[in-house]
């Protein structure tokens, strides 16, 4: 039987609150906040961290991840398409061969591994952090995001008198999925338009999602699903390759903008 070092309550309290504080400070400026730690957020943070780009990945759940985790129907199986089968062999996730150019795979293996990429990158995470709106500078351009915790939310509205904060960053990123959060938020003042989400056609919603992956307003890039929602594209069910795929090339972007 193990016998643990000594640690007294204080000591356990003060070692969460004096790194968590350090980590806060030190990402309230980063170079990119990515919103919504889903497949295509997670991997867009990994790509980037990777490249050495501070990075900020930001999930109103107390959990990492999206649909990710639990594939379709609450069948915890992902399918992925070719090419997309490649990211599974980069991150080292077993799979199996159903069709031609169709792979399936756990999703929770797939989500972990997936997540301990972008850790072992060097993503810093805030859990149970709602998006509240944008910050917008001259112009109109995005330099940041105003945030607060998700349960302020649910809070009877007479007691919700709980100021969010700001958070800066170079680049914003759109992972939020089909509520296209970020994107809708400047939708309000009138500054795009998007055109919602069409129906279900798996054939082709992966590649134009991909294709239309790119930045929608100064500062702002979307990808995954919100670029469905965004520019009117078919929806995609339970398959994530088009994800994985859209997370990277706006990782690129956002690689390319930063080094001007």
């Amino acid at each position: 039987m193990p016998i643990f070092e000594k640690a007294t309550e204080s000591q356990v309290t003060r070692a969460i609150v004096e790194n968590f504080s350090k980590q806060f400070l030190e990402y309230a400026e980063s170079d990119v906040i990515i919103i919504g730690a889903g497949p295509s957020g997670l991997m867009a943070a990994k790509e980037l961290s990777q490249k050495g780009v501070k990075t900020l990945l930001i999930e109103r759940n107390n959990y990492l991840g999206g649909g990710f985790w639990i594939g379709g129907y609450l069948m915890n199986k992902v399918t992925v398409r070719a090419p997309a089968h490649e990211i599974l062999d980069e991150l080292g996730i077993p799979y199996e061969k159903v069709n031609e150019g169709l792979f399936v795979a756990d999703g929770p293996h797939a989500c972990s591994r997936l997540i301990a990429a972008a850790c072992d990158a060097g993503v810093k995470t805030l859990n149970m952090t709602k998006f509240d709106d944008l910050v917008l500078y001259e112009e109109n351009r995005v330099g940041g995001v105003v945030v607060n915790w998700t349960p302020v939310s649910a809070l009877p509205r007479e007691i919700t008198c709980v100021d969010p904060i700001a958070l800066e960053g170079k680049i914003v990123v759109d992972g939020t999925g089909h509520d296209a959060t970020v994107v809708k938020s400047l939708e309000e003042r009138g500054l795009i338009k998007t055109r919602g989400m069409n129906p279900m056609w798996v054939d082709r919603s992966e590649e134009m999602v991909v294709e239309y992956t790119s930045e929608v307003h100064p500062g702002l890039v979307v990808i995954g699903m919100a670029v469905a929602t965004t520019f009117g594209l078919p929806r995609m069910g339970p398959t994530f390759g088009g994800m994985l795929l859209s997370g990277r090339k706006g990782a690129e972007i956002v690689y390319e903008k930063l080094q001007r």
